[in-house]
Protein backbone atom coordinates (compact mmCIF):
# COMPACT_ATOMS: atom_id res chain seq x y z
CA UNK A 1 0.00 0.00 0.00
CA UNK A 2 1.45 3.44 -0.78
CA UNK A 3 1.04 6.22 1.43
CA UNK A 4 0.61 9.74 -0.45
CA UNK A 5 0.17 11.84 1.76
CA UNK A 6 2.87 14.42 3.74
CA UNK A 7 1.16 13.78 7.08
CA UNK A 8 1.61 9.80 6.43
CA UNK A 9 4.89 9.88 5.06
CA UNK A 10 5.97 11.99 8.17
CA UNK A 11 4.50 9.85 10.77
CA UNK A 12 5.89 7.14 9.49
CA UNK A 13 9.52 8.34 9.83
CA UNK A 14 9.02 9.90 13.05
CA UNK A 15 7.69 6.15 14.19
CA UNK A 16 10.69 4.91 13.35
CA UNK A 17 13.27 7.63 14.58
CA UNK A 18 11.79 7.53 17.81
CA UNK A 19 12.46 3.82 17.98
CA UNK A 20 16.20 4.62 17.08
CA UNK A 21 17.93 7.91 18.68
CA UNK A 22 15.12 8.73 20.33
CA UNK A 23 14.36 11.82 17.71
CA UNK A 24 11.40 12.60 15.80
CA UNK A 25 13.59 13.32 12.26
CA UNK A 26 17.25 13.08 11.63
CA UNK A 27 18.01 15.66 9.03
CA UNK A 28 19.41 14.62 5.53
CA UNK A 29 22.40 15.67 3.56
CA UNK A 30 21.45 17.78 0.87
CA UNK A 31 23.32 20.86 -0.76
CA UNK A 32 26.54 21.71 0.62
CA UNK A 33 27.52 25.52 1.30
CA UNK A 34 28.58 26.09 -2.38
CA UNK A 35 25.43 26.09 -3.32
CA UNK A 36 24.29 29.03 -1.24
CA UNK A 37 21.78 31.62 -3.31
CA UNK A 38 21.40 34.04 -0.70
CA UNK A 39 20.35 37.00 -2.13
CA UNK A 40 19.71 39.34 1.23
CA UNK A 41 21.72 41.10 3.99
CA UNK A 42 23.13 37.68 4.56
CA UNK A 43 25.22 38.72 7.60
CA UNK A 44 23.51 35.90 9.72
CA UNK A 45 24.83 32.76 9.09
CA UNK A 46 23.46 31.02 12.16
CA UNK A 47 20.20 32.16 14.07
CA UNK A 48 19.06 31.30 17.70
CA UNK A 49 15.88 31.71 18.37
CA UNK A 50 14.69 31.74 21.91
CA UNK A 51 11.17 31.72 22.54
CA UNK A 52 9.75 32.51 25.88
CA UNK A 53 6.44 30.74 26.03
CA UNK A 54 3.40 32.00 27.41
CA UNK A 55 3.58 35.25 27.13
CA UNK A 56 6.29 37.78 27.94
CA UNK A 57 4.93 41.30 29.36
CA UNK A 58 6.17 43.82 27.61
CA UNK A 59 5.30 46.43 30.29
CA UNK A 60 7.39 44.32 32.99
CA UNK A 61 10.57 43.73 30.87
CA UNK A 62 11.30 45.97 27.46
CA UNK A 63 8.90 48.57 27.33
CA UNK A 64 8.96 49.81 31.01
CA UNK A 65 5.54 52.10 31.29
CA UNK A 66 4.50 54.77 34.14
CA UNK A 67 0.70 55.12 35.36
CA UNK A 68 -2.06 52.81 35.61
CA UNK A 69 0.34 50.34 32.96
CA UNK A 70 3.49 50.43 35.85
CA UNK A 71 4.02 46.73 37.00
CA UNK A 72 5.80 46.09 40.51
CA UNK A 73 9.37 46.66 38.76
CA UNK A 74 10.57 49.77 38.26
CA UNK A 75 12.64 51.28 35.06
CA UNK A 76 16.46 51.09 35.10
CA UNK A 77 19.28 52.61 32.80
CA UNK A 78 20.77 50.61 30.80
CA UNK A 79 24.84 50.50 28.74
CA UNK A 80 22.16 51.66 26.24
CA UNK A 81 20.11 54.90 25.26
CA UNK A 82 16.78 53.16 26.63
CA UNK A 83 15.29 51.81 29.84
CA UNK A 84 14.36 48.36 31.16
CA UNK A 85 12.71 46.97 33.79
CA UNK A 86 14.65 46.03 37.65
CA UNK A 87 13.67 42.68 35.77
CA UNK A 88 16.34 42.76 33.96
CA UNK A 89 19.50 43.85 35.61
CA UNK A 90 22.03 41.69 33.77
CA UNK A 91 20.43 41.92 30.63
CA UNK A 92 20.76 45.92 31.28
CA UNK A 93 24.17 45.56 30.61
CA UNK A 94 24.88 44.68 27.55
CA UNK A 95 21.45 46.32 25.98
CA UNK A 96 24.09 48.19 23.87
CA UNK A 97 24.15 44.94 21.96
CA UNK A 98 20.88 44.88 21.53
CA UNK A 99 18.05 45.67 19.09
CA UNK A 100 14.53 46.26 20.55
CA UNK A 101 11.76 46.27 18.49
CA UNK A 102 8.76 47.67 20.61
CA UNK A 103 5.84 47.55 17.94
CA UNK A 104 5.06 44.23 17.73
CA UNK A 105 1.36 43.39 17.19
CA UNK A 106 -0.81 40.47 15.84
CA UNK A 107 -4.56 39.14 16.01
CA UNK A 108 -3.63 35.78 17.87
CA UNK A 109 -4.55 35.85 21.56
CA UNK A 110 -4.93 32.30 22.14
CA UNK A 111 -1.04 29.99 22.64
CA UNK A 112 -1.20 27.10 20.94
CA UNK A 113 -2.09 29.50 17.98
CA UNK A 114 -0.36 32.16 18.68
CA UNK A 115 2.96 29.94 19.08
CA UNK A 116 2.58 28.52 15.87
CA UNK A 117 2.18 32.15 14.57
CA UNK A 118 5.40 32.99 15.82
CA UNK A 119 7.12 29.96 15.63
CA UNK A 120 6.50 29.49 11.87
CA UNK A 121 5.19 33.29 10.51
CA UNK A 122 1.53 31.72 9.24
CA UNK A 123 -1.46 31.51 11.08
CA UNK A 124 -2.06 27.82 11.59
CA UNK A 125 -4.41 25.95 9.36
CA UNK A 126 -5.17 22.39 9.40
CA UNK A 127 -4.96 21.91 5.56
CA UNK A 128 -1.27 22.79 5.73
CA UNK A 129 1.55 22.46 8.10
CA UNK A 130 4.34 25.48 7.85
CA UNK A 131 7.60 25.22 8.35
CA UNK A 132 9.74 26.86 11.17
CA UNK A 133 12.74 29.27 10.08
CA UNK A 134 15.62 26.35 9.97
CA UNK A 135 13.31 24.30 7.46
CA UNK A 136 13.24 27.29 5.28
CA UNK A 137 16.79 27.80 5.65
CA UNK A 138 18.08 24.33 5.10
CA UNK A 139 15.72 24.93 1.67
CA UNK A 140 17.62 27.83 0.71
CA UNK A 141 20.88 27.53 1.27
CA UNK A 142 21.47 23.69 1.72
CA UNK A 143 22.57 21.94 4.66
CA UNK A 144 24.85 23.82 6.98
CA UNK A 145 27.38 20.47 7.76
CA UNK A 146 28.33 17.68 6.38
CA UNK A 147 27.58 15.53 9.61
CA UNK A 148 25.47 17.45 12.02
CA UNK A 149 21.65 18.45 11.53
CA UNK A 150 21.27 21.91 10.30
CA UNK A 151 18.51 22.86 13.10
CA UNK A 152 17.63 21.37 16.71
CA UNK A 153 15.28 22.45 18.89
CA UNK A 154 16.46 22.61 22.58
CA UNK A 155 13.66 22.26 25.70
CA UNK A 156 11.16 21.20 23.30
CA UNK A 157 10.14 18.63 20.64
CA UNK A 158 9.94 19.61 16.90
CA UNK A 159 6.45 20.73 16.93
CA UNK A 160 7.12 23.04 14.67
CA UNK A 161 9.59 21.70 12.04
CA UNK A 162 9.96 21.38 8.38
CA UNK A 163 5.81 21.54 7.71
CA UNK A 164 5.58 20.89 4.21
CA UNK A 165 9.22 20.38 3.46
CA UNK A 166 9.98 16.91 3.42
CA UNK A 167 10.28 15.32 6.77
CA UNK A 168 14.53 15.59 6.70
CA UNK A 169 14.35 19.37 7.39
CA UNK A 170 12.99 18.69 10.77
CA UNK A 171 14.83 20.14 13.47
CA UNK A 172 16.85 17.72 16.18
CA UNK A 173 14.89 17.39 19.09
CA UNK A 174 16.70 18.11 22.77
CA UNK A 175 14.55 17.72 25.49
CA UNK A 176 16.99 18.18 27.83
CA UNK A 177 20.35 20.20 27.30
CA UNK A 178 21.73 18.16 30.60
CA UNK A 179 21.59 14.68 28.97
CA UNK A 180 22.05 16.00 25.26
CA UNK A 181 21.03 13.03 22.79
CA UNK A 182 19.05 9.98 24.22
CA UNK A 183 20.26 7.00 23.11
CA UNK A 184 23.60 7.29 20.86
CA UNK A 185 25.11 4.19 22.05
CA UNK A 186 24.07 1.60 19.67
CA UNK A 187 25.44 -2.11 20.93
CA UNK A 188 28.04 -3.07 19.05
CA UNK A 189 28.97 0.29 17.56
CA UNK A 190 27.85 2.16 14.45
CA UNK A 191 30.34 -0.17 11.86
CA UNK A 192 27.75 -3.66 13.79
CA UNK A 193 24.84 -1.31 13.13
CA UNK A 194 26.15 -0.51 9.45
CA UNK A 195 26.24 -4.26 8.63
CA UNK A 196 22.62 -5.00 10.36
CA UNK A 197 21.34 -2.35 8.02
CA UNK A 198 23.32 -3.56 4.51
CA UNK A 199 21.64 -6.96 5.51
CA UNK A 200 18.01 -5.37 5.70
CA UNK A 201 18.56 -3.48 2.42
CA UNK A 202 20.04 -6.69 0.67
CA UNK A 203 16.47 -8.54 2.46
CA UNK A 204 14.13 -5.63 1.17
CA UNK A 205 15.17 -4.85 -2.17
CA UNK A 206 12.49 -7.19 -3.74
CA UNK A 207 10.22 -5.68 -2.05
CA UNK A 208 11.43 -2.21 -2.78
CA UNK A 209 10.93 -2.91 -6.80
CA UNK A 210 7.81 -4.09 -6.39
CA UNK A 211 6.73 -1.58 -3.60
CA UNK A 212 8.31 1.58 -4.48
CA UNK A 213 7.36 3.76 -1.64
CA UNK A 214 8.55 7.45 -0.54
CA UNK A 215 8.64 6.17 2.96
CA UNK A 216 10.63 3.02 2.79
CA UNK A 217 13.28 4.95 1.37
CA UNK A 218 13.03 7.40 4.24
CA UNK A 219 13.53 4.79 6.54
CA UNK A 220 17.14 4.13 5.24
CA UNK A 221 17.40 7.46 4.69
CA UNK A 222 17.11 8.07 8.30
CA UNK A 223 19.29 5.37 9.13
CA UNK A 224 22.19 6.64 6.96
CA UNK A 225 22.32 9.77 8.76
CA UNK A 226 22.16 8.46 11.60
CA UNK A 227 25.74 6.61 10.78
CA UNK A 228 27.09 9.63 9.74
CA UNK A 229 26.25 11.49 13.24
CA UNK A 230 27.43 8.39 15.46
CA UNK A 231 30.51 8.49 13.29
CA UNK A 232 31.13 12.29 13.89
CA UNK A 233 33.62 13.69 16.37
CA UNK A 234 31.32 16.16 16.44
CA UNK A 235 28.67 14.81 18.17
CA UNK A 236 30.38 16.18 21.03
CA UNK A 237 29.09 19.36 20.77
CA UNK A 238 25.61 17.81 21.90
CA UNK A 239 27.41 17.37 25.44
CA UNK A 240 27.82 20.43 27.35
CA UNK A 241 29.54 18.96 30.09
CA UNK A 242 32.43 19.57 28.34
CA UNK A 243 32.61 23.16 28.91
CA UNK A 244 34.29 24.63 32.20
CA UNK A 245 32.29 24.40 35.29
CA UNK A 246 32.76 28.23 35.60
CA UNK A 247 31.12 28.61 32.12
CA UNK A 248 28.10 26.40 32.89
CA UNK A 249 27.68 28.24 36.15
CA UNK A 250 27.77 31.79 34.21
CA UNK A 251 24.63 30.61 32.45
CA UNK A 252 22.97 29.51 35.29
CA UNK A 253 22.43 25.38 35.90
CA UNK A 254 18.52 25.83 35.10
CA UNK A 255 17.34 24.40 31.82
CA UNK A 256 17.12 27.66 29.93
CA UNK A 257 20.38 28.55 31.18
CA UNK A 258 22.27 25.17 29.79
CA UNK A 259 20.05 25.46 26.82
CA UNK A 260 21.69 28.46 25.86
CA UNK A 261 24.98 27.76 26.58
CA UNK A 262 24.04 24.16 24.78
CA UNK A 263 22.84 26.93 21.55
CA UNK A 264 25.95 28.59 21.27
CA UNK A 265 27.58 24.72 21.43
CA UNK A 266 26.01 23.63 18.61
CA UNK A 267 26.25 27.05 16.22
CA UNK A 268 30.12 27.25 17.14
CA UNK A 269 30.31 23.41 15.66
CA UNK A 270 27.88 24.40 12.11
CA UNK A 271 24.24 23.90 13.24
CA UNK A 272 22.47 27.34 11.55
CA UNK A 273 19.42 27.39 13.33
CA UNK A 274 18.72 26.76 17.33
CA UNK A 275 15.71 26.91 18.97
CA UNK A 276 15.79 27.35 22.67
CA UNK A 277 12.39 27.68 24.76
CA UNK A 278 11.73 29.04 27.92
CA UNK A 279 9.27 28.50 30.23
CA UNK A 280 6.60 30.12 32.45
CA UNK A 281 5.92 33.21 31.39
CA UNK A 282 2.15 32.75 31.65
CA UNK A 283 0.90 35.10 34.08
CA UNK A 284 -2.51 35.46 34.49
CA UNK A 285 -2.92 36.23 38.67
CA UNK A 286 0.27 36.36 40.64
CA UNK A 287 2.77 38.50 37.75
CA UNK A 288 4.85 39.79 40.64
CA UNK A 289 5.57 36.56 42.29
CA UNK A 290 6.49 34.56 39.02
CA UNK A 291 8.58 37.43 37.62
CA UNK A 292 10.48 36.97 40.74
CA UNK A 293 10.63 33.19 40.09
CA UNK A 294 11.03 33.69 36.27
CA UNK A 295 13.39 36.10 35.46
CA UNK A 296 16.15 36.13 37.29
CA UNK A 297 16.96 32.31 35.70
CA UNK A 298 15.98 33.86 32.38
CA UNK A 299 17.99 37.30 32.78
CA UNK A 300 21.29 35.72 33.69
CA UNK A 301 21.00 33.50 31.02
CA UNK A 302 20.37 36.14 28.08
CA UNK A 303 22.92 38.60 28.86
CA UNK A 304 25.55 35.49 29.16
CA UNK A 305 24.91 34.23 25.59
CA UNK A 306 25.38 37.44 23.72
CA UNK A 307 28.38 38.19 26.04
CA UNK A 308 29.48 34.34 25.40
CA UNK A 309 28.77 34.68 21.53
CA UNK A 310 30.83 37.88 21.91
CA UNK A 311 33.74 36.40 23.91
CA UNK A 312 33.73 33.26 21.20
CA UNK A 313 33.47 36.10 17.75
CA UNK A 314 30.19 34.68 16.91
CA UNK A 315 27.85 37.33 17.82
CA UNK A 316 28.58 39.15 14.47
CA UNK A 317 27.46 36.10 12.44
CA UNK A 318 24.99 35.15 14.43
CA UNK A 319 21.70 36.35 15.00
CA UNK A 320 19.84 35.82 18.51
CA UNK A 321 16.29 36.35 18.29
CA UNK A 322 14.23 36.86 21.61
CA UNK A 323 10.79 36.46 20.92
CA UNK A 324 7.22 35.34 22.56
CA UNK A 325 3.21 34.67 21.52
CA UNK A 326 2.33 37.72 22.35
CA UNK A 327 2.28 40.29 25.31
CA UNK A 328 -0.13 41.48 28.00
CA UNK A 329 -2.49 43.81 29.08
CA UNK A 330 -1.03 47.09 29.97
CA UNK A 331 -3.59 47.60 32.45
CA UNK A 332 -2.48 46.65 36.31
CA UNK A 333 -4.20 45.83 39.30
CA UNK A 334 -2.09 44.60 41.29
CA UNK A 335 -2.34 40.80 40.59
CA UNK A 336 -1.60 39.56 36.60
CA UNK A 337 -2.02 40.47 32.96
CA UNK A 338 -4.11 38.95 30.07
CA UNK A 339 -3.01 38.07 26.89
CA UNK A 340 -2.12 41.22 24.59
CA UNK A 341 -1.60 39.92 21.03
CA UNK A 342 -1.86 44.23 20.19
CA UNK A 343 1.12 45.17 21.36
CA UNK A 344 4.55 43.41 22.56
CA UNK A 345 8.36 43.37 22.26
CA UNK A 346 10.86 41.27 20.28
CA UNK A 347 14.49 41.82 20.61
CA UNK A 348 17.79 41.14 18.40
CA UNK A 349 20.99 41.52 18.82
CA UNK A 350 24.42 40.18 16.60
CA UNK A 351 23.99 38.99 13.22
CA UNK A 352 24.34 42.33 11.54
CA UNK A 353 21.82 44.44 13.61
CA UNK A 354 22.22 47.99 15.12
CA UNK A 355 23.66 48.03 18.70
CA UNK A 356 21.43 49.60 21.63
CA UNK A 357 18.94 50.43 19.31
CA UNK A 358 14.64 50.84 19.95
CA UNK A 359 12.64 50.35 16.76
CA UNK A 360 9.26 52.42 17.44
CA UNK A 361 7.46 52.94 20.18
CA UNK A 362 4.12 52.02 21.83
CA UNK A 363 1.92 54.53 23.40
CA UNK A 364 2.26 56.36 27.11
CA UNK A 365 0.52 53.10 28.32
CA UNK A 366 1.91 50.33 26.01
CA UNK A 367 -1.48 48.84 24.16
CA UNK A 368 -0.62 50.30 20.24
CA UNK A 369 2.78 50.62 18.33
CA UNK A 370 3.16 53.63 16.08
CA UNK A 371 4.64 51.49 13.78
CA UNK A 372 3.07 48.59 13.75
CA UNK A 373 5.56 45.25 13.13
CA UNK A 374 4.00 41.96 12.14
CA UNK A 375 4.95 38.41 12.64
CA UNK A 376 5.54 38.20 9.07
CA UNK A 377 7.73 41.02 9.06
CA UNK A 378 9.42 39.22 11.66
CA UNK A 379 10.03 36.39 9.92
CA UNK A 380 10.57 38.25 6.55
CA UNK A 381 13.27 40.02 8.74
CA UNK A 382 14.88 37.25 9.96
CA UNK A 383 15.09 35.66 6.83
CA UNK A 384 16.83 38.93 5.11
CA UNK A 385 19.47 38.57 7.83
CA UNK A 386 20.38 34.96 6.92
CA UNK A 387 20.53 35.70 3.22
CA UNK A 388 17.56 33.73 2.36
CA UNK A 389 15.95 34.93 -1.13
CA UNK A 390 12.75 35.01 0.56
CA UNK A 391 10.92 36.77 -2.34
CA UNK A 392 11.71 33.46 -4.10
CA UNK A 393 8.17 31.56 -3.51
CA UNK A 394 8.37 27.63 -2.61
CA UNK A 395 5.60 25.65 -4.52
CA UNK A 396 3.85 22.69 -2.87
CA UNK A 397 2.55 19.86 -4.13
CA UNK A 398 -0.43 20.64 -4.11
CA UNK A 399 0.45 23.81 -6.14
CA UNK A 400 0.42 26.59 -3.78
CA UNK A 401 3.50 29.48 -3.42
CA UNK A 402 4.58 30.49 -0.12
CA UNK A 403 7.47 32.44 0.75
CA UNK A 404 9.07 33.56 4.41
CA UNK A 405 6.33 35.31 6.30
CA UNK A 406 4.18 35.18 3.19
CA UNK A 407 3.96 37.48 -0.07
CA UNK A 408 2.57 41.03 2.37
CA UNK A 409 5.62 40.55 4.66
CA UNK A 410 7.91 42.93 4.80
CA UNK A 411 11.53 43.64 5.87
CA UNK A 412 12.01 46.08 9.13
CA UNK A 413 15.31 47.38 7.21
CA UNK A 414 16.04 50.41 9.97
CA UNK A 415 16.96 46.98 12.87
CA UNK A 416 20.37 46.47 10.36
CA UNK A 417 23.45 48.68 10.96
Amino acid sequence: MKLDTDFSRRRFVERIAKSALGLTVLPTIGYTADGVRGTGFGKAKNIIFLQARGGMSHVDTFDPKEGGSKGPAEAISTSADFQVTSYLPETAKVADRLSVIRTMTAKIGVHGPAQYFMRTGFAERTTVKHPNLGAWAQHYLGTSHETLPSSACINDGPRYGNGFFEPSFSPIPIHNPMTGLKNVDVSGGADQLKEKLDLAQDLSVGFMDKYPDANVSAYREFYDNTLRLLRSEDLSAFDITQEPNVVRERFGMGQFGQGCLLARRLVQAGVRYVEVSSEGWDMHNTLEADMEEVAPSFDQAYAALIQDLEANGLLDSTLVVLATEFGRKPTWGGKGRGHYPICFSTVLAGGGVKRGYVYGASDEEGRHPDKPTTVEDFHATIGWAAGMPIEEPFITSTGRPFQVGGSAAKVVHDVFA
